[in-house]
């Protein structure tokens, strides 16, 4: 079982070998206890044909250092083992170019190895979830770096808290970028704003890297971009539990 620990969402995934069985997302919630992460997986497991005793194996990268815990003690209690938990000094195949390399985040390191090992290099990964994020990496596999801007989601958040007279919005694209009522018009710049962001700077990245680099969506909220772009390559929303599983395997 690949486990992605998000701020906004708990990406699962369990794998036979190298196939991908079945995943599920939850949304985020520190404040559950590894009990009811568990009673979640007692329904959902059985569902998929799959029994707690043949998950032999656990793997989890985290962006909420206190879920790290709760699923070690769930991984112990219910699985009856540790989990391979991503971070410093564990192998992944590819050099951080990074001025501070525990700086990067586990899941951007996921994202890097399932692109290179999978996909070839060189590559640019955007992954659109709790935060727009964009890395680099090289034909050899070697981390450049990459950049970061507030998620889609948590811009709307933001601005819809900030301006008492605007209300949430459908994250769906307008018919057209010239809004006729305030919804359309958040819609254009938030949906639309964000397209060019990342193309922008898919471009800028490409200026920047030597050969013609393969760009990969991931990431929860990568289809409304991805609806309205023809930048990327491939669409791969399990990018980071495939990651997640190469890590593993190069850590038995």
């Amino acid at each position: 079982m690949a486990i992605d620990i998000g701020n906004t969402n708990v990406t699962l995934g369990v794998f036979r070998d190298e196939e991908l069985v079945v995943t599920w997302r939850w949304a985020t919630d520190s404040e559950r206890t590894a009990d009811e992460y568990a009673a979640l997986l007692t329904g959902l497991l059985p569902k998929a044909g799959i029994d707690f005793v043949n998950v032999k194996d656990v793997v989890v990268c985290s962006g909420v250092p206190p879920l790290i815990t709760t699923f070690q003690e769930l991984c112990g209690r219910y699985f009856g083992t540790a989990p391979l938990v991503v971070g410093a000094g564990i192998k992944t195949g590819i050099r951080v170019m990074y001025e501070n390399p525990r700086d990067v985040g586990a899941d951007r390191i996921a994202d890097a190895v399932a692109a290179h090992r999978v996909y070839g290099g060189p590559a640019i990964v955007v992954d659109c979830g709790t935060a727009t994020v964009l890395d680099a990496i090289t034909a050899d596999g070697d981390y450049l770096g990459g950049a970061l801007a507030p998620g889609i989601q948590v811009s709307v958040d933001a601005l819809v808290s900030r301006a008492s007279l605007l209300r949430r919005i459908e994250l769906t694209s307008p018919k057209q970028a010239i809004g006729r009522n305030t919804p359309e018009a958040m819609q254009s710049g938030v949906i639309f704003g964000y397209v060019g962001l990342v193309e922008a700077l898919v471009t800028r990245f490409k200026a920047e890297m030597e050969g013609d680099p393969k760009v990969i969506g991931t990431g929860g909220l990568i289809d409304i971009v991805a609806a309205e772009s023809e930048v990327f390559d491939v669409v791969d929303k399990d990018l980071t539990l495939h990651g997640l599983r190469i890590i593993y395997e190069l850590n038995r």
